[in-house]
């Protein structure tokens, strides 16, 4: 039988009475503001089983106590990291014995999926301080403005395998919460290194770094015209004396940057893109691109 929408009693009644009277479905319809299809539904209902009441539901009832849904999933949303192993024994231990697929479609049909943790910057309440004041200094900055920034930072891709991930409940669109991420640090086989910058105009250079790169290699990179907006990093072959005196002398006006933010960087969604299989694909095309436009972005 075909699920009809929630009616009052008294209109469903209304509706075996119009049609004992001789009303066809779409007049009935009309008459009190129901879809003929639900109409249709209500008479069926009546035909088969003499009754417009809401009958039992089909299907094995749930395997899972009220009390023990409420225990899961007040265990997750305290700790996202919970195991379904850890929620069997949880259960097990209350005398409840559950399989781990009940637990998964219980906790799905509270809004909670088993996804892998975000990885974000561990942030000590100096980094959160320095974030915050950066954000209010250039809340109101004009578009204009960001489209003469320069953004560059380096990169290390890895070639074989990826880093491991771990699993955590949440609910839709709940990624970011500090309970369902990792916090990482910016440094810590198969891997290389690369350092690229783009703007508002398009991609600039990027280079693989084949060796540790130092202050006086960092310096080397640097092609910009006068005019721009530098952005970079805080680390030290990027605020060394050396460096800082040398952008001075160029000119060059850099972006204050608040240290352990790299996802505020929008080079970071390049970053994300990049695959080991195109990595040679994508540096040939960058080049390409910046040789047609040189020392412009």
């Amino acid at each position: 039988m075909t699920k009809t929408r929630d009616l009052s009693k008294d209109t469903r009644n209304k509706i075996v009475d119009l049609h004992q009277a001789g009303k066809t479905e779409s007049a009935i319809g009309k008459q009190l503001g129901v879809k003929k299809s639900t109409v249709g539904a209500i008479i069926r209902k009546w035909k088969t089983y003499k009754t417009t009441d809401n009958l039992p539901r089909s299907g094995a009832p749930r395997k899972i106590s009220p009390r023990g849904v409420k225990t899961i999933t007040r265990t997750v949303n305290k700790n996202p990291r919970t195991t379904r192993g850890d929620l069997v024994n949880d259960l097990q231990r209350a005398g409840t014995k559950e399989t781990k697929a009940t637990i998964s479609n219980t906790l799905r049909r509270q809004g909670l999926k088993s996804c892998s943790a975000r990885h974000v910057p561990l942030l000590k309440p100096v980094h959160v301080q320095a974030r915050l004041k950066f954000a209010r200094e250039h809340l109101d900055d004009p578009e204009e403005d960001w489209e003469n920034v320069i953004w560059s930072d380096e990169t290390k891709i890895e070639l074989f395998g990826k880093n491991s991930t771990r699993r955590v409940w949440r609910r839709k669109n709940a990624e970011l919460h500090p309970k369902n991420t990792i916090p990482t640090v910016k440094h810590g086989g198969g891997n290389i290194m690369l350092w690229g910058c783009f703007s508002a105009k398009g991609p600039g250079r990027l280079i693989r770094v084949k060796e540790r790169m130092n202050g006086a290699m960092y310096r080397q990179i640097l092609k910009m015209k006068r005019g721009w907006v530098f952005q970079h990093d805080n680390d030290p072959k990027h605020t060394d004396r050396v460096t800082k005196e040398w952008l001075r002398k160029k000119h060059f006006k850099v972006l204050e940057w608040p240290s352990q933010s790299p996802d505020l960087n929008p080079i970071e969604n390049l970053w994300r893109e990049l695959k080991p299989q195109n990595i040679t694909a994508l540096e040939k095309i960058c080049m390409e691109e910046w040789a047609k436009i040189p020392a412009t972005v």
